[in-house]
């Protein structure tokens, strides 16, 4: 199988920011849209070299495609694929922290 040797700035697209993202960042998980052809080891390096953080564990999964239409416009969302970063305890991204 003919791996993409992809660099931590190809994995990680963006982080997710909605209120169920945001309350999950109490339990330590962060979210992030990340590149369709990483695998967990790969986004687990990624963001510890990003953010400089200890990663507990990575759950991925991929988000199919919705119909939606506009008008007489038919078609399909894109499919992405998202990773919920569990961080080990006493680490946060303080990047992605919420300023009050």
């Amino acid at each position: 199988m003919n791996q993409q040797k992809l660099t931590p700035y190809d994995v990680i697209i963006r982080p997710i920011v909605t209120e169920k993202t945001m309350s999950a960042r109490e339990d330590r998980k962060y979210v992030f849209e990340v590149n369709l052809l990483a695998n967990k080891n790969q986004v687990k390096d990624a963001v510890e070299k990003l953010f400089n953080v200890k990663v507990e564990k990575v759950n991925i999964l991929i988000v199919k495609p919705k119909p939606k239409r506009r008008g007489v416009f038919e078609g399909r969302t894109r499919q992405w694929k998202k990773a919920i970063v569990t961080l080990k305890e006493g680490h946060t991204i303080k990047e992605l922290e919420v300023q009050q």
